[in-house]
């Protein structure tokens, strides 16, 4: 009997990007991660047989990889991509400057030529760019854009694509049509590696509701006020439990359709459970579904606090499927290990590939070390499958590798599908009941919480009244059938497309994106297409934007030199004053869950040194009395600086330059902390001469893991 049943789930989920007045997908994303993710995360897989794995596709996507594989799609970027260089009009010069830099700055530093046009569209502006660049910066951007985007695999061992890759710069429009013709091989390939996988017994595939709806909100949004008393509410409520069964049945029909059989498991939208959804869930046939560990602990009155080595309490209880039991039908839960997964999420990208890998087997191995004699736990990591990964080196494929590699070789860890996991427990624990809640923070703050999401909602349900309306005079005149072929089936399906969770993802302060403002006009114009296929007067409302501008991150290069004292206090207003500044927005991305402890950083020179300073959000360090600050300096070479600070004082420093630690580190640097971290550096440590940039960025490790960065992505 094994120790461990590790049970991995990667969500592969993206929104309807396609406007439906248009037909034109007005953003990129389905097909960029079809290339980059979805074929390479199963085709790993094979070469370790003993690792079996869920994936869950959301019908969704596989819709739009169907269609992007076809080549039948309409993509306004695509176009211009793989358009003639020579022949590009301005706005698509202005688009390829728009869209070929939003990537992670992993993708720009891969190829030099890449980070050299984003060096120079940043520096001398993109007015700047439009007037001097010729055919050979435009096609080079053009290609490079798109060749970012490659699986892994293809990059490193597709002749043809490796060819381009280690070419690097001075494309032709021959290799631009190599390029296009091998993206249309790999989106053609994606879901059929799926059906393989699937065959081989390998893999299990779940799915989620059609449109990605938050089903217990669909079913009643009064339901958020049970995890949140203080919830804003739309009143009336929207109340269409119909609409989330809606979505089931199509998400299964799709599912048979695309993979060959009806799917078992469910992993439901973001998370998001009721009784009511549940309910549903089961009477359609769904045997297991999945969710956070937070909602077992709502639903048990449990808590899963972590020791120092990330162990929970109530451990027995977080790793054992249960069995859900409503209205003399079961259902099989599984509680997702948070801690673990957020891990992987968001924390081993900072790391070496060996040294995560490392990480993460020996933890879960622990669990099972844990267990009461004779137990196996069920370890459940569940998380997205495609976010992540450009955070990682190469994407993640060497972490993968290297840890499924020592899960195949570990007698003591069986990696199972969640069927296979749930045959594995027969007799689990009974729960008559699920608190109502999400993954995140077990509410549903994220998706109505907020003024912006509330006011998205009474948009949704006053167009979804009147398509009520409408249907119900269509049942009285005993014309059903015509009004539904000629009306209602284009407004309901612009219906259930509105309902999708990522439109109100991106309302309310906490996510934001460069798509903001097309995200927001998408589900606008998904609102309007009810009324237009209804032949109704859309609402005035729906012409202006929900969404408010967010809050972006400052950046700013020195201005004056310093003279600062190192003694971890402002001593005057004046002292810093002059200084560069980065201050990251506390906004996430697609992704939800990156801990944040690190406030503002702060840098610049003086006559001899060169001065750093951290600020931490003080509540978020309140209760870690040990960490390391580590700050990594380039200009020719590496220079890494190595804080320790115990029970909240500075208790160590470790300097590195070049690989090669230095015996005295006081004499080129010195320290101070008490509310803010303050820094300076000797310059002559620097090779100066003649270079126009130095590089800096700042991590904050705890207990052998990377918790937080500045900035963000790349170096300041």
């Amino acid at each position: 009997m094994s120790r461990v049943n590790l049970v991995i789930l990667w969500h592969m989920h993206q929104p309807q990007y396609r406007d439906p007045a248009s037909g034109q997908y007005l953003l990129p994303w389905t097909r960029l991660h079809a290339l980059k993710d979805y074929w390479g995360m199963v085709k790993l897989l094979e070469s370790y047989p003993r690792v079996h794995a869920t994936f869950n596709f959301v019908p969704l996507l596989a819709e739009q990889i169907i269609e992007y594989a076809s080549g039948q799609f309409s993509e306004p970027w695509f176009e211009t991509a793989f358009a003639r260089a020579e022949s590009l009009t301005l706005d698509q010069k202005r688009e390829v400057l728009d869209r070929a830099f939003q990537v992670n700055d992993n993708f720009l530093q891969r190829w030099p030529r890449f980070g050299e046009l984003a060096m120079q569209a940043r520096s001398s502006g993109l007015e700047a760019c439009l007037a001097h660049w010729g055919p050979r910066e435009w096609r080079d951007l053009q290609v490079l854009s798109q060749l970012a985007w490659m699986d892994e695999e293809y990059l490193t061992k597709d002749p043809a694509v490796r060819g381009l890759s280690e070419k690097g710069r001075n494309f032709t429009l021959e290799d631009q049509s190599l390029l296009l013709e091998k993206q249309q091989e790999l989106l053609a390939a994606v879901l059929p590696e799926y059906r393989l996988a699937a065959a081989r017994g390998q893999i299990e595939i779940s799915t989620t509701p059609y449109y990605h709806p938050i089903l217990p909100l669909l079913c009643d949004t009064n339901i958020a006020r049970v995890a949140n008393a203080h919830t804003p509410l739309p009143h009336p409520s929207f109340r269409y439990p119909q609409d989330a069964r809606e979505q089931l049945v199509r998400a299964r029909m799709f599912h048979e359709q695309v993979f060959g059989k009806p799917p078992a498991g469910l992993w439901p939208s973001e998370g998001s459970v009721s009784d009511q959804a549940l309910e549903i869930a089961a009477e359609l046939g769904f045997q297991w579904f999945a969710t956070d560990e937070g909602v077992l602990g709502r639903t048990r009155g449990v808590g899963f606090w972590r020791d120092a080595s990330g162990f929970p309490e109530n451990a027995a209880e977080l790793y054992t499927p249960w069995q859900l039991h409503r209205n003399g039908r079961a259902l099989t839960g599984f509680f997702r290990d948070h801690y673990l997964s957020d891990l992987v999420g968001f924390v081993y990208s900072r790391m070496g590939a060996e040294a995560a890998a490392e990480d993460l087997h020996r933890r879960i191995r622990a669990i099972g070390d844990r267990m009461s004699p004779g137990r196996t736990a069920t370890v459940n990591l569940i998380l997205d499958g495609e976010n992540a990964w450009e955070y990682y080196a190469e994407n993640g494929r060497e972490f993968l590798r290297r840890f499924y590699m020592r899960i195949e070789q570990d007698p003591d860890v069986q990696a199972l599908t969640m069927s296979e996991a749930m045959q594995a427990a027969p007799a689990p624990p009974r729960l008559d009941g699920i608190f109502p809640a999400s993954w995140i923070n077990a509410n549903f703050d994220i998706w109505i919480g907020h003024a912006e999401d509330v006011r998205a909602w009474e948009l949704l349900r006053e167009a979804r009244d009147v398509y009520e309306h409408a249907a119900i005079r269509a049942q009285s005149a005993h014309n059903w059938d015509a009004w539904w072929t000629t009306r209602g089936k284009r407004a309901y399906e612009a219906i259930l497309a509105a309902e999708g969770s990522d439109w109100c993802w991106w309302y309310g302060p906490e996510h934001a994106s460069a798509n903001d403002a097309e995200f927001d006009m998408l589900y606008r114009s998904h609102l309007t297409e009810i009324y237009n296929a209804l032949a109704e007067h859309a609402p005035d409302a729906l012409a202006h934007p929900i969404k408010r501008a967010p809050a972006v991150g400052r950046r700013e290069p020195p201005a004056a030199f310093l003279a600062v004292r190192v003694d971890g206090h402002e001593s005057s207003y004046f002292e810093w004053l002059g200084a560069g500044f980065y201050s990251a927005s506390r906004r996430s991305g697609a992704m939800h869950g990156r801990q944040q402890v690190l406030g503002e950083l702060l840098h610049g020179f003086g006559a001899d040194h060169f001065y750093i300073r951290v600020d931490p959000i003080h509540d978020a360090i309140a209760d870690m009395p040990d960490f390391q600050l580590r700050i990594t300096l380039w200009d020719s070479y590496e220079t890494r600086i190595t804080l320790r600070i115990e029970g909240h004082a500075l208790g160590g420093c470790i300097v590195e330059r070049a690989g090669l630690c230095l015996l005295h580190p006081e004499m080129v640097v010195s320290a101070a902390f008490e509310k803010i971290l303050e820094i300076s550096v000797a310059r002559e440590l620097f090779d100066l001469h003649g270079r126009r940039e130095l590089l800096l960025s700042v991590a904050l490790w705890r207990g052998g893991l990377p918790l937080d960065v500045l900035p963000l992505e790349g170096m300041v």
